[in-house]
């Protein structure tokens, strides 16, 4: 029987919230506890199609209004808004953090980190509003150019951000606050299998702010198309798998939404000979990549170490797995908790098969939970060791706690090796020499690299963030964020003077 400590009593349910109401939707969504199979953490609204169209209309009314205060009206009511998120001063106290924990497998803590960085990265929006009206005045040339131009900044529009079950909550850290400065309004799309904390957390946001500035919408994917294809929808950012982001820009096409992507990873985390591998550096590395049971975008997915510090790489690796304890993401003790779903599961399982039955050495830690846990959606933590670099654990993104470790002899052939993939998010470098690192790092072809450091954790939440090749387009965070969700206007003025000496 399980604990109120590692248990809420009661079933969540979420609304809509659609220009400034609160409403019930006839159907409802079972949202299912990825640790005890069977048992349902809430219930989500399930929007129709009408649903999901009068969100857009709103968000749409509420435009006008909003687009004509300045940025510094705007981010004075933003941060009366944001107070009350996270809900705790204590991350063991979060209703939020608790919600998500169970609808996501995430440990507790981390429920509540996931609110707190949505609080983060919105404050640090807000530092731009001086900024985000900054406009240009290009003066005239004589013989040349006879006008005086001003260029601008204007909002787009309504805009649909759609975020995934990983970090959901901070996730629309990075872009919601910063297309609210930027003058545009918004319909949030928390994530199907884990909508219940989010929606919970952006209604009370919404409820602070004009109606129809902020609206949320739950629902199956086939009820959302209006999200995106819908000439009254400016912009639509994703953050989500590959195939989702092909998605995206398909159904865009029609309607030539604009979009910002922001895909999977296959991150390389690069150790060259002459890096600091202690027990700071070797926990950052830890984290880096088994954070969130590895499923966050921008964790290490594989690392490539000299073959000289290959054993302490791997043993200082499986010292801190030896101390996992996979469980329950309410339970204190707790270090781990399962993949989000069983498909999940079941495909990391397959890469962790497929490099044993390929010969590559596979190291497995922890033990599975029994009871009502037992068939949820748990996988032990696994190194798999020099493995063939054509097998899909290095070629494809694991998202879930298996690690590939390959040897290299020549900084070259790592660079080389790092670059050969589809993706392109993030990266790190590891050397005691800070400017060979920056040496390797200015050749990777990702869109944010870390030195001696790599994860979530440590993101710089004021730099741009997002991928290169198939990792996404478009970036997020900080001013160019901002700028995301903007574009240039440019009223010009012709100058008599200027013209009359051009035509003499």
């Amino acid at each position: 029987m399980a604990t109120p400590a590692t248990q809420m009593s009661e079933t969540v349910t979420t609304a809509l919230y659609i220009g400034g109401q609160v409403r019930q939707t006839k159907e409802q969504m079972a949202i299912a506890d990825p640790a005890k199979p069977g048992r349902v953490v809430g219930y989500a609204a399930s929007a129709t199609p009408q649903d999901v169209a009068d969100a857009v209309a709103a968000a749409k009314a509420a435009f006008p209004a909003w687009s004509k205060l300045t940025p510094q009206q705007r981010a004075e009511m933003m941060k009366a808004a944001i107070e009350g998120v996270p809900d705790s001063p204590n991350p063991f106290a979060s209703e939020d953090g608790a919600i998500l924990s169970q609808e996501n497998g995430k440990v507790r803590l981390e429920g509540w980190v996931d609110t707190l960085v949505l609080q983060i990265r919105w404050n640090l929006a807000l530092m731009h509003a001086d900024e985000v009206g900054q406009a240009k005045v290009l003066k005239p040339v004589p013989g040349h150019i006879p006008t005086e131009t001003t260029v601008s900044y204007q909002p787009l529009g309504v805009c649909s951000i759609i975020v995934p079950f990983n970090w959901p909550i901070a996730i629309l850290g990075a872009a919601l606050p910063h297309a609210l400065l930027a003058g545009n309004t918004v319909v949030v799309k928390p994530a199907l299998t884990a909508p219940l904390a989010t929606a919970r957390v952006v209604q009370r946001i919404a409820e602070k702010l004009p109606p129809g500035v902020l609206n949320v919408v739950t629902g199956p994917d086939a009820n959302m198309s209006a999200l995106i294809r819908n000439n009254d929808v400016a912009k639509v950012c994703f953050t989500g798998s590959v195939g989702g982001g092909k998605k995206m820009m398909e159904m865009a096409s029609g309607s030539l939404t604009r979009v910002t992507l922001e895909l999977g990873g296959n991150d390389a985390a690069i150790i060259l000979k002459d890096a600091i591998l202690d027990d700071t550096h070797l926990d950052r590395l830890f984290a880096a990549i088994y954070d969130t049971t590895g499923q966050i975008c921008m964790n290490a997915k594989r690392v490539y170490v000299h073959r000289s510090r290959m054993d302490e790489v791997v043993n200082g690796l499986s010292a801190r797995l030896q101390k996992t304890k996979l469980g329950y993401g309410l339970d204190p003790e707790t270090t781990m908790g399962p993949l989000h779903s069983p498909a999940q599961k079941k495909f990391v399982e397959e890469l962790i098969a497929e490099a044993k039955a390929a010969g590559a050495k596979v190291l497995e830690f922890g033990e599975l939970p029994g009871g009502d846990m037992a068939g949820g959606n748990f996988v032990r933590p696994a190194i798999v060791v020099n493995p063939d670099p054509k097998l899909r654990v290095v070629t494809e993104e694991q998202f879930g706690p298996v690690i590939p470790i390959i040897p290299f002899d020549d900084v070259e052939e790592a660079i080389r090796a790092a670059n050969d993939t589809w993706a392109g998010l993030a990266g790190s470098v590891w050397s005691a020499n800070e400017e060979e690192a920056h040496r390797v790092a200015s050749q990777l072809a990702t869109g944010y690299i870390w030195i001696n450091d790599h994860g979530a954790t440590r993101l710089d939440l004021r730099a741009p963030f997002g991928g290169m090749k198939a990792s996404g387009m478009g970036r997020e965070q900080g001013i160019h964020g901002i700028r995301a969700f903007q574009d240039t206007r440019s009223i010009s003025h012709l100058d008599p003077a200027v013209l009359a000496s051009m035509q003499h």
